[in-house]
């Protein structure tokens, strides 16, 4: 058993961090699956999927806990294959930096995306890995007999191999890799709560910095890209396109294998009031994803280079662990006029988004976010 909560050192102080798990497949969307589902073999699968991410999110939680590895100035990738073992310390290592592609795609994915994602975070944001400090990227493919998941432990990537009847293999999208890893970003910045509002922006900022690296790669404006998030994780057999849309929330698929539409919602108007996912985090982070979309596409041009910018500054400058919407809303506002200047295109951009979304914006000081952040690091 983990404690309910453990301690993890956020920006030079020990915080709790809550014992809960992050990841790609949503548990209201595995348990649509095991109560539709005629087929025995993926009902059993997804009934150990869930098992499995519930004691994943334990090892999460202790795993953050620890100090970095002393980390390098240089991107450092290992990626293992677990061969279907739930225990990654039997995994085998397939291919190290710097290393020539393997011949299992799932490792070649695992590897080429971390460092895509690494890339990105260093080239846009000056940024050293995940915890600013050249943690190495570690990425375990193969986990598990048809795990339907991805996940960042603490320590390391995770992916399964899918069920292979309504998903594919976790690798394949380099969103769903640069998500999962913007998880352990945020552990080491803001450290949201993984809970409420605060665990829908846990779970948004991981959405829109997965799109970030994609649209990176892909050299896209916002006006090109598809905003989608998991695009490549569902089969044929699924009646969508992927597993959110950042665009249109809501629109992502409508399946009764997964529970049917697509329960998102594109405003506050329809914000979802549920215990179920820890407070619907995967279900009401359509609402600020939305309002990242409606900035870049309004800002125009690249999207990583002014809104990408603003969610970032908010993300590691601002933010704290019990943070709402309308903190997000302020402070995205008050590092649009910071960085862009009063009344400035991306400043009206940021204030149109919200608005549209119901969330009224109001520009809050960045010192005071500073001071507020000074309190808890000395009063708890």
């Amino acid at each position: 058993m983990f404690n309910k909560y453990s301690q993890t050192k956020v920006n030079g102080r020990l915080v709790q961090k809550k014992n809960r798990g992050c990841f790609i497949l949503p548990p209201h969307m595995m348990k649509a699956i095991i109560l539709n589902t005629d087929n025995e073999e993926l009902r059993s699968s997804m009934f150990r999927t869930l098992a499995i991410s519930h004691q994943a999110g334990g090892r999460r939680s202790v795993l953050g806990s620890l100090k970095s590895r002393r980390g390098s100035s240089q991107l450092s990738r290992t990626a293992y294959d677990c061969t279907h073992e739930e225990d990654k310390s039997f995994a085998k290592p397939v291919r190290r930096e710097g290393d020539p592609k393997s011949s299992d795609a799932a490792v070649n994915e695992a590897y080429d995306f971390s460092g895509d994602t690494y890339d990105f975070y260093n080239d846009i944001f000056k940024r050293n890995s995940i915890d600013n400090a050249g943690l190495p990227l570690n990425s375990y493919a193969h986990y598990g007999s048809g795990y339907d998941n991805a996940f960042w432990d603490g320590e390391a990537m995770i992916y399964g191999d899918g069920d292979g009847s309504l998903f594919d293999r976790f690798t394949k999208d380099i969103d769903v890799v640069a998500h999962e890893l913007t998880h352990g970003v945020t552990s080491y910045t803001a450290n949201l709560d993984y809970q409420g509002q605060s665990g829908a922006l846990n779970e948004s900022f991981s959405d829109v910095f997965g799109s970030l690296v994609k649209q990176y790669t892909l050299k896209q404006t916002a006006d090109k890209a598809d905003w989608l998030i998991g695009a490549q994780l569902l089969t044929k057999k699924i009646k969508g396109k992927a597993l959110r849309s950042m665009k249109d929330p809501g629109t992502a698929y409508d399946d009764p294998n997964l529970g049917g539409k697509d329960p998102q919602p594109a405003d506050m108007d329809h914000y979802v009031r549920t215990s179920d996912d820890n407070g619907g985090v995967h279900i009401n982070s359509g609402i600020p994803n939305r309002a990242f979309y409606l900035t870049a596409v309004e800002i125009g041009g690249y999207a990583w280079e002014k809104a990408g910018a603003i969610w970032y500054k908010t993300l590691t400058n601002g933010l704290k662990s019990d943070s709402n919407f309308q903190e997000c809303a302020n402070l995205t506002l008050q590092w649009a006029r910071q960085l862009y200047g009063q009344d400035s295109k991306e400043e009206k951009a940021v204030n149109d988004a919200w608005s549209t979304v119901k969330v009224s914006a109001k520009p809050i000081t960045i010192q005071t976010a500073f001071i507020r952040k000074t309190h808890e690091s000395i009063f708890g």
